[in-house]
């Protein structure tokens, strides 16, 4: 080898004095171009929490109300994005130790094929969807339900699936839906579709109230985005996480600029008074929290810069404590 590099030396210096290009050099390997699996953990006390990717939509700053469009742009320029916004959405996983708990289940096939990723996230993250025993529904828009069905069957088939009964009320009943505006009807639709299977089967419950549903997990009234919209509260040695679900849909404009509402809102004004409550609330706390459409893993805290104003500052990677 050492000899054949000698005996082709001279070619190249040749080719290099006629300005000849030696050919281009090639990677050892190819590019992957695949990602790291869809989790994240974090512990809460002795809860394990694990973030599982659904994927994401884009978001186009026309849904955003209560700001000038340029306003809008300016505060997106300012985290570096653009309009219409990748958006994440992230479903939380549970294991009391006691209990596999889900706290939304991610869009399934209701929404394209960005997303519908929340079971191959939760098994890549060692768990099987034939484990959890509980999910939790902050609300039931269709990227929050749609993971619980595949073709009319219960993805999860052990669980008892929970609703806060101001938000089944609402997108569970035909009077309402009957009244609904023909663009709204797919919600509706979409809503009965991702619980059937549970209704069916005697699994679907309602709660009103702050009592704890399970150990350590206690719902947090948030209406206002849906009628019956509600955050939980997990408790563990000492310990909390806010898992407050649609609090915050751009968090580049409405961390700083709280008063943007989204179109999505069921009752804009109440949907204000809750983030700005909840944001006061975790920020002079310092209380972790988890939202469903916050960059990935959805995981931080909320840090307030001046009356009304509020920044978002993620959680750093670390390995789970044993």
């Amino acid at each position: 080898m050492n000899r054949l590099v000698r005996a082709l030396a001279p070619l190249a210096l040749s080719l290099a004095v006629l300005g000849v290009a030696a050919p281009p050099a090639r990677a050892e390997a190819p590019q992957q171009k695949t990602q790291v699996p869809g989790y994240y953990r974090q512990m809460v006390g002795a809860f394990e929490v694990t973030a599982l990717y659904d994927g994401q939509i884009m978001l186009d700053q026309k849904l955003l109300k209560n700001a000038s469009a340029t306003d809008i742009q300016k505060l997106l320029a300012r985290q570096f994005r653009v309009s219409p916004t990748p958006t994440a959405v992230i479903a939380f996983l549970i294991n009391t130790g006691e209990r596999l708990v889900l706290v939304d289940a991610g869009a399934g096939r209701f929404f394209g094929p960005t997303l519908g990723q929340v079971v191959p996230s939760l098994k890549a993250a060692g768990y099987q969807p034939e484990q959890v025993d509980v999910v939790l529904l902050t609300h039931l828009h269709g990227d929050h339900v749609g993971g619980l069905v595949q073709d009319g069957q219960a993805v999860f088939p052990r669980a008892t699936v929970f609703a806060s009964a101001g938000d089944a009320a609402h997108w569970l009943s035909p009077e309402v839906a009957s009244r609904a505006p023909e663009g709204a009807q797919r919600f509706f639709q979409m809503a009965r579709d991702g619980v059937a299977p549970y209704v069916q089967a005697d699994r679907f419950k309602t709660f009103t109230g702050d009592a704890e549903i399970l150990p350590g997990i206690a719902p947090v009234l948030s209406h206002g985005h849906t009628p019956g919209h509600t955050s939980y509260l997990l408790r563990s040695r000492g310990q909390q996480l806010l898992v407050w679900g649609d609090i915050v849909h751009n968090a580049a404009v409405q961390f700083p600029r709280p008063t943007v509402t989204i179109e999505f809102d069921s009752d804009s004004r109440q949907a204000l008074a809750t983030r700005l409550k909840l944001l006061g609330w975790t920020a002079r706390d310092a209380l972790m929290v988890a939202g469903a459409h916050l960059p990935f893993p959805g995981l931080g805290q909320v840090r307030a810069e001046g009356k009304g104003r509020f920044a978002w500052v993620p959680l750093d990677y670390a390995p789970v404590a044993p």
